[in-house]
């Protein structure tokens, strides 16, 4: 059974770092699009980031502050935020596709399986 689990989330200063994991279960980050998305209270869930073998893929919003990454040997996704602005603050999510049923598109991959999420909040 395919499983994502989000940690490393929490409180910074604007200005901040951030790094956020995602260990996945039952599936191999290297052979999966993967993904990042967050969503904030009131917002709907958007698409921060994703990466397959061919390179990574970002929102226009986190270019240049935010790194997508993984680590096969530990079958983990990361997050390497920099720069973090007070509108970042949501909770964010590890995502792949599984084809399980309906599925959120971004950056050209597919999405239906979700972690339960990581709270991230930046304060001025």
């Amino acid at each position: 059974q395919m499983h994502l689990v989000e940690s490393g989330g929490g409180s910074v200063q604007a200005g901040g770092s951030l790094k956020i994991s995602c260990a996945a279960s039952g599936l191999t980050v290297s052979d999966y699009c993967m993904g990042w998305f967050r969503q904030a209270p009131g917002k709907e869930r958007e698409g921060v980031a994703r990466l397959t073998r061919t390179g990574p893929y970002y929102h226009d919003s986190v270019k240049g502050r935010f790194t997508i990454s993984r680590d096969n040997a530990k079958n983990t996704l990361y997050l390497q935020m920099d720069t973090l602005k007070p509108e970042d603050t949501a909770m964010y999510y590890c995502a792949t596709y599984s084809n399980r049923g309906e599925s959120t598109r971004f950056g050209g991959c597919r999405f239906d399986l979700w972690g339960q999420g990581t709270q991230v909040t930046v304060s001025s």
